[in-house]
């Protein structure tokens, strides 16, 4: 057996090269068409969402009767303040869910799962994560991106046959991919994992590994070495956490979700067998991209269920506390926060749904979608559940034990709004899935013109592109002109008594406006669109709420057509698109009138010390440690806190 070579030093690269190993994971082709998209470029295609596509009545059935199970169990297994107090999800807790199937919702039942399709599974995340964020963190961490959904759609026969019968019934999984000092920017991954024999051999260090603490499972993505016979690059790893060479070296501890079972990983001459590998060397980071398409549906989801929470409490408070003779819900100041509560949880619900029967019907391609739905899912829940608190007013910011021990409703606003933040920076923060969603946005135009502006391309190359893209703008920029959104009796289906349909006329105009836009600032800025990060970010917060009014007035629809509350739901799809139309003109105001460039010249002067006279007059309560761990390899020095659940 040949000796293993030390790990070589984290690799050191450089912005272009960064761009090229995402532009390289990201799926390249477009097989099947996009709802958002298509809304990207100017089309509105509403014949791709409706008729509202349905779940089988099988798949309703098998559903329903699991979230009647797993409501049972929550309301009497689950105490959510005993989670928070003691920052732990009992064992007991966790060997009833997996007696339950919880770990297996979305596993085939040919491998001991539930079967469960993608609506199903979200509805049930978003009933477990009310009464316990922490465990829908877990269930979610376990199935969305740990060891279940890469090998469903990667792994091989015998590797589904080996862990999906362990992941459905007893084993948990996690996901590693962050270290230290690499997050959203994989090309710099240290996490090696060198060529031996029939085997890889493991080093490095992980952050943040969700499940980390407890899992009996790993996805790992580390670099592999190209060498002769190995292509090498990003490739991901099935590791037995229980491997020689695994420690945990710390459980994080954060402001939220107290109960997250969260450590610092480190892998030491880990020997992993050429048999757990998914998929081919150099593959990683596409197939976690695109497990990460479905993967996402999954954090929206719960903010659902946060937004449905949001929405009792401030109802029945609202409804109880008077000022000044009436109940604060009738005064408008409150009345407006509510009514936005209410309008957004509908629309979110309505996206994820929407969304998730898309996913499970395998007919459209949602990667944008399922990225619109976890940017705005998280973006929305956090205003709500800040909202909630003001409402609430100083009992928003008193914990529930606080209030229970006083003699009031131990209603916990401030967890909320704490455990709801990470989700803005959960599997993609704000600003990366700004630029993620604007990538595939902008898609269309850099296959016909990306050579153009390319500064290393040749002339040769950038007069073929000019050829391409004459002919594709030629027959595009026309029908952004006028569409079925100028005509008064377009979308006519949506108005029964109340009226959507110039709901839908607005999104038909608006994203021709919002292509227009993206043209005009690709033409202006070209080689450095790139740079433009706030005005791509309001190109994506424009197409987001454009989603998010059509899903709404879809669903409204669809309700109203089943007879399940249809005239409420008109209601609040139209409260809905008319908040979201506010939003979206001060969105385009500020696509040409921002103060991003005076914002950069303010940057650079914080930098350079130039302010740093203001920071004077205050004191620092951090210590002077490093602002990165360290994470060479070598064996750990720490105790291990790996901590399987049996």
């Amino acid at each position: 057996m040949s000796a293993v070579p030390e790990s070589p030093s984290r690799p050191t690269v450089t912005e272009r090269e960064a761009r090229q190993v995402a532009e390289a994971a990201r799926e390249q082709d477009w097989r099947k068409p996009s709802f958002a998209k298509e809304l990207f470029l100017g089309r509105f295609r509403l014949d791709l969402i409706h008729p509202h596509p349905l779940p089988a009545d099988e798949d309703a059935q098998r559903g329903e009767e699991f979230l009647a199970k797993l409501r049972d169990f929550c309301e009497t297994k689950i105490d959510g303040a005993t989670i928070e107090r003691d920052a732990r999800i009992p064992d007991e807790v966790i060997t009833g869910l997996k007696e339950l199937g919880a770990l297996g919702m979305k596993i085939d039942t040919k491998y001991g799962g539930l079967g469960l399709t993608q609506v199903y599974y979200n509805k049930a995340l978003a009933l477990v994560g009310s009464a316990s964020p922490a465990i829908g963190a877990l269930l979610s961490a376990h199935q969305s991106i740990g060891v279940p959904q890469p090998l469903k759609i990667f792994g091989t026969r015998e590797q589904k046959e080996t862990f999906l019968p362990r992941c459905a019934r007893t084993d948990i999984s996690a996901f590693l991919l962050t270290e230290p000092d690499v997050g959203s920017d994989p090309a710099r991954l240290a996490t090696t994992a060198v060529p031996d024999g029939e085997d890889y051999v493991l080093d490095g260090v992980k952050l943040w590994t969700t499940n980390g603490v407890v899992a009996d499972l790993l996805v790992v993505m580390a670099r592999v070495p190209r060498s002769e016979g190995h292509r090498g690059g990003i490739t991901a790893f099935v590791v037995e956490a229980s491997s020689e060479g695994v420690t945990v070296e710390n459980r994080n501890a954060f402001m939220g979700l107290r109960g997250l079972e969260n450590g610092v990983t480190r892998f030491h001459r880990v020997r992993v067998p050429a048999s757990h590998r998914i998929g081919e060397e150099g593959h990683g980071l596409k197939i976690a991209l695109t497990t990460l398409n479905t993967g996402r549906l999954s954090l929206p989801a719960m903010c659902v269920g946060s937004g449905k929470w949001c929405l009792k409490i401030a109802r029945e408070w609202s409804a109880a506390r008077e000022q000044w003779g009436k109940p604060v819900a009738l005064h408008e100041a409150v009345g407006s926060k509510i009514a936005f509560i209410a309008a957004t949880t509908f629309a979110l619900e309505a996206v994820v749904d929407l969304s998730s029967q898309m996913a499970d019907e395998d007919r459209n391609d949602i990667r944008i979608e399922a990225a619109l739905a976890k940017l705005y899912g998280s973006e929305m829940a956090c205003l709500m559940a800040d909202e909630l608190v003001q409402i609430r007013g100083g009992r928003g910011f008193e914990t529930a034990e606080s209030l229970r021990a006083r003699g009031e409703r131990a209603v916990p606003a401030e967890q909320m709004l704490r455990d709801l933040r990470i989700n803005r920076i959960f599997e993609g923060s704000t600003e990366i899935m700004h630029l993620l969603i604007a990538r595939e946005a902008v898609d269309a135009h850099l296959s016909v013109a990306g050579d153009l502006i390319d500064p290393e391309k040749s002339l040769g190359d950038k007069a073929r592109a000019g050829a391409g893209a004459g002919l594709f703008y030629a027959k595009w920029l026309p029908k952004l002109v006028a569409g079925p959104g100028q005509l008064p009796g377009s979308y006519h289906e949506f108005k029964h008594g109340i009226d959507l349909s110039p709901h839908l006329r607005y999104v038909e105009r608006t994203s021709r406006k919002l292509a227009r836009s993206t043209f005009y600032a690709m033409s202006r800025w070209q080689g450095k669109m790139e740079t433009k990060q706030g005005f791509l970010g309001r190109i994506v917060d424009i197409g987001a709420e454009l989603f998010a009014m059509s899903a709404t007035c879809v669903r409204a629809e669809l309700l109203r057509g089943r007879g399940e509350n249809g005239r409420e739901a008109y209601q609040l799809a139209d409260a809905f698109c008319r908040q979201s139309r506010i939003r979206v003109e001060e969105l385009f105001g500020r696509l040409w009138s921002n103060t991003d460039d005076v914002d950069r010249k303010v940057v650079k002067g914080v930098l350079s010390g130039t302010y740093e006279w203001l920071e004077q007059g205050v004191i620092d309560p951090s210590d002077d440690g490093p602002w990165i761990a360290d994470a060479t390899p070598g064996p750990s020095r720490r105790e291990n806190l790996h901590r399987p659940i049996r």
